[in-house]
């Protein structure tokens, strides 16, 4: 058995291939053309590549599938270009329509101090219209037996936060936490 066939895969581009096939990339015979709004008509494909070389464009199969395949001719490279703005645009579009849950964590024995500083980062957050979920912890039963004071606090911090944000969901016990959320106002 030979040593250097064993094994071997044939080497393949992991980067994405384009989605249209360009310039010396079309095999067919004949193709369809157009340019701009312009329909040239059927061609061969040598005839299509020298039009668009002299025009200093690219021919650009648009449509494979049909009898005879699309190809138009354009300047590929800004092409490919204002498709990656087009689709950097959606992506940035989506991702802030998107409501974020930003978290803050709290403790039962908090000071009244830092539990202003916690609501004044719960209003930043609200401004920036994301939702707000407080989150309190007992650790131990000795905490846990004293639920009244991560009550309490609790209501301090949807007292200092009815102005700002929508409670949706009241201070409620879920395990070993009390959460409460808040949205922004409109």
């Amino acid at each position: 058995m030979n040593n250097t066939s064993f094994n071997r895969r044939p080497f393949r581009d992991n980067r994405q291939q384009d989605e249209f096939r360009v310039n010396w990339q079309i095999r067919v015979p004949n193709v369809r053309v157009v340019r701009g709004e312009e329909q040239l008509g059927v061609m061969s494909t040598d005839q299509a590549r020298r039009i668009a070389q002299d025009e200093g464009m690219d021919l650009v199969e648009i449509a494979p599938t049909a009898k005879p395949p699309v190809c138009k001719i354009m300047d590929y490279s800004r092409f490919k270009y204002e498709q990656a703005m087009k689709k950097k645009d959606a992506a940035k579009k989506q991702r802030s329509s998107a409501i974020q849950l930003k978290e803050i964590r709290l403790r039962p024995s908090i000071a009244d101090h830092d539990v202003e500083v916690k609501v004044n980062q719960a209003k930043k957050f609200l401004q920036e219209h994301c939702k707000v979920q407080f989150n309190l912890q007992f650790k131990g039963h000795r905490e846990m037996s004293h639920r009244e004071q991560g009550f309490a606090v609790m209501q301090k911090v949807v007292a200092a936060l009815e102005e700002q944000g929508v409670l949706d969901k009241q201070p409620s016990m879920e395990g070993n936490r009390i959460i409460c959320i808040f949205s922004p106002k409109t």
